[in-house]
């Protein structure tokens, strides 16, 4: 046993460094010796020099495979993290490198891989092998440079073709590894810092516009309010500005004290999830403080910030997000590598049948190979140039005509894809829509108010906020009683909201609005124009102005914001009198079970009529809370903030404690204008056969509404509703429609969801056959599926 363990042993250091780690050595298998050549009766003996040529190359390979697997297991791991500040400035970092890096080649390996990646295709094996068979003297029919030459020049176009792609990536990512930022050392002096060189752990100043350039945690915005809304168009696609609020201790801090800031800050481990973020910091006397929300790299922003780096540019959610760089083919080209490989097959067969019909005397196998590059003409080299040429003519000409300015081809493989196109998925809100939102309708039980209505509702807010009691009874006596459920409904608009005004100089009274989303913006120039209006807003409080250019103040004690998965949002304020109320907004299918149900039937039948008539609701409730309930609520939110494991599932579970039994305030309608030329951009996408679908989270009405103002819906076909509850209606829905597939499909989010997971196959192969599909009231992980939609296999 002993010989055995020496021997591996022996073997192990022959083929590995010393400077592996027992750990290493440990989980590595034991790699044989290379076995020496043997000698044969009938080779010659090798010489030394040849015997000791092999050998070293083997050991050479083996080395290199070894170093592969070793790489593959000990890969790179994305790990939680805490940071402790304040970072030492010369502190040696584990971490990778905050270099962006997105092209594939590099100088060394540029021509051995673009080689291989022109090569693995058939066609261009099937030229090379061709043009070689010319050095063989019983094989050359030709000239060598007839073969050679076509070939260098089919390969060296598509060589400089991938040169000039990766060096514009190249520059790219040069341009974002230079761009210069300021970091804020411990001693409290700002230095520049390339955005390559930043690190986990350095506290970065991110200036209003500039790209973020990682995954950060915001401690501190220069704004006295603490909002800062950024824009992730880069990420998700979405336009709209987001809300986020920095650690609300660092934000009362000086620059000079967050540079000396004695703390330690837990990041959960780098996701590609980029709606959600879990993080703890806990400072120098052991109290601890949640990080509810940080900024995701390549965004912009609205604000001066001053922000920890947690994560390096390879461990971001966008890198996360993003495939490795890889070769793109066209479909065109695939099918001509298929063709060429039938047509090969043929040059083969019609050569085996020359030599046939001549007899298989002599050497007729090399007859074959004579008659199929004799015959090799019946594939032409110029098919590949042709096709190479007018790629590049098509991306020349997409990016110079003056319709779509601005255009960038960034890779020139694939410009005729444009042409095979068969299916549009399309968002509503901002795509077919402005997402410029105007008010339309405000409805109470006993009550509705239109746009129309803005002089009649003013004057009653004016009568309400009037201080003498003799104003407010004749405005009861006008208003037969429903002045205060008026003002209360007014009041919610004007405060349920994340809206913040923004001034351009302090003194100023013009005020321009900044949201996460159109609708808040145009509810709150609705409550404006009736006498309600928002006239500031910080982390702590919420100032009014009414009619009567009185002030009334709300102190915020707690913000819960929009989110796609709960479509709903609330806050809780203190008014001047001390009542605790909680606000609340959302959509109808969740207020429905939030709000109190004694008297509320009209609210599903009032939303109902708003989405008949293409209008967006939304709606309001509220609730007042004791001290006491507020306060157990508080401390009970705390603690689940200040959690780790299951955060997001705790804080959800917490406030649905709160959101039972709400009184039911109003439902409002806006509208949002159709994008300039949507109805005659889809005739045309239909005429050319292309089929447009929509994905929206509005309700089915609304959805249905907008698709026939868009005409993305004819009258030619007829539109098959589908919203049912159970497994079986669906298969009985989608059993009616394949009797009549002629039919627009509207389909709701509880119907699709029973579709993928009971009847997937049978709904595609019906979306495939309809004319049109509309997704309603659809989650963004409903979105994401409905893509696969057209590429989904069958039955």
């Amino acid at each position: 046993m002993s010989t055995n363990n020496d021997s591996r042993a022996a073997s192990k250091s022959k083929y590995f460094d010393e400077s592996h780690s027992e750990e290493t050595e440990r989980l590595l298998p034991l790699v044989p010796p290379p076995a020496t050549i043997p000698d044969l009766p009938h080779v010659k003996k090798p010489s030394p020099l040849k015997k000791f040529t092999v050998i070293f190359t083997l050991q050479w390979w083996l080395r290199f495979s070894w170093a592969v697997r070793i790489k593959t297991h000990f890969e790179y791991k994305y790990l939680a993290r805490t940071i402790n500040l304040p970072v030492p400035p010369n502190q040696k970092h584990k971490f990778p490198s905050n270099a962006i890096k997105n092209n594939r080649y590099n100088p060394i390996t540029f021509l051995p891989l673009a080689l291989f990646l022109q090569f693995k295709y058939f066609y261009n094996l099937y030229f090379l092998c061709l043009a070689c068979t010319q050095f063989i003297s019983v094989l050359q029919v030709g000239y060598l440079f007839t073969y050679w030459l076509p070939l260098m020049f089919v390969v060296g176009l598509a060589l400089c073709k991938e040169a000039y792609d990766d060096i514009k990536r190249w520059k790219q990512d040069n341009h974002a590894n230079n761009q210069m930022y300021q970091r804020l050392l411990p001693s409290g002096d700002l230095v520049p810092i390339s955005s390559a060189g930043i690190q986990v752990g350095h506290i970065i100043v991110v200036n209003v516009n500039e790209r973020v350039p990682a995954d950060l945690v915001l401690l501190k915005t220069t704004d006295k309010s603490g909002a800062s809304f950024i824009r992730t168009d880069q990420l998700d696609g979405e336009t709209d500005w987001k809300l986020r609020l920095p650690i609300a201790k660092t934000q009362r801090m000086s620059n000079q004290e967050i540079a000396g800031l004695s703390a330690a800050v837990y990041a959960e481990e780098p996701k590609r999830e980029i709606y959600s973020f879990v993080g703890k910091i806990t400072y120098e006397d052991g109290s601890p403080g949640a990080v509810t929300s940080d900024f995701n790299g390549n965004t912009d922003s609205n604000i001066r910030w001053l922000m920890l780096r947690y994560k390096v540019a390879s461990e971001t959610r966008s890198a996360l997000n993003r495939a490795e760089p890889c070769s793109k083919t066209g479909i065109t080209e695939q099918e001509i590598n298929s063709t060429t490989q039938y047509l090969f097959l043929l040059l083969a067969g019609l050569a085996f049948l020359l030599v046939a019909c001549t007899g298989f005397t002599g050497f007729w196998y090399i007859y074959i190979f004579r008659f199929i590059i004799l015959l090799s003409s019946i594939i032409p080299i110029s098919m590949r140039v042709n096709l190479d040429f007018a790629k590049m003519f098509y991306a020349i000409l997409i990016m110079m005509d003056p319709r779509i300015k601005g255009t960038i081809v960034r890779n020139s493989n694939l410009p005729e894809q444009l042409g095979r196109i068969h299916y549009l998925l399309s968002d509503k809100t901002g795509t077919l829509t402005q997402n410029d939102m105007t008010f339309k309708k405000l409805h109470m039980q006993n009550v509705c108010f239109r746009s129309e209505d803005l002089d009649e509702l003013h004057e009653i807010i004016t009568e309400q906020a009037a201080p003498s009691a003799g104003t407010r009874q004749r405005a009861v006596k006008h208003n037969k009683g429903i002045n205060n459920q008026v003002l209360n409904c007014v009041k919610a608009l004007a405060l349920c909201h994340s809206v913040t005004p923004v001034r351009e100089h302090e003194d100023s009274d013009e005020i321009t609005y900044q949201a996460a989303s159109p609708d808040e913006v145009a509810l709150v120039k609705f409550t404006e124009k009736v006498g309600m209006t928002l006239h500031e807003r910080d982390l702590h409080t919420i100032i009014l102005r009414n009619s009567s250019n009185d002030f009334e103040k709300y102190e915020i004690l707690e913000t819960f914001p929009f989110a796609s998965a709960t479509k709903r949002m609330g806050i809780i304020l203190r008014d001047g009198n001390g009542i605790i109320t909680f606000w609340m907004k959302g959509a109808d299918v969740v207020m429905g079970n939030i709000v109190r149900q004694e008297g509320n039937e009209w609210m599903q039948e009032e939303t109902g009529n708003m989405a008949r008539e293409g209008l967006r609701t939304l709606v309001f409730g509220s609730k007042v809370l004791s001290e006491e309930e507020y306060d157990d609520f508080r401390h009970r939110l705390h603690e689940a903030q200040c959690s780790i494991e299951k955060r997001d599932i705790n804080i959800r579970a917490v406030i649905d404690s709160l959101e039972v039994n709400l009184d039911l305030l109003c439902v409002t309608g806006v509208e949002d204008k159709l994008q300039d030329g949507v109805m005659e951009t889809l005739e045309k996408l239909r005429d050319a056969g292309i089929k447009t679908w929509m994905l929206t989270g509005d309700k089915l009405e609304t959805a249905t509404c907008i698709a026939i103002s868009t005409k993305l819906f004819t009258q030619a076909h007829p539109i098959k509703s589908i919203s049912v509850k159970t497994a079986a209606d669906l298969l009985a829905e989608l059993e009616d429609f394949f009797a009549h597939s002629d039919s627009y499909i509207v389909i709701d989010g509880t119907s699709l969801q029973l579709c993928l997971d009971h009847y997937r196959p049978h709904f595609f192969m019906a979306a495939q056959r309809s004319p049109g599909v509309v997704c309603c009231r659809c989650s963004p992980t409903q979105k994401a599926i409905s893509i696969l939609f057209p590429w989904e296999k069958l039955l």
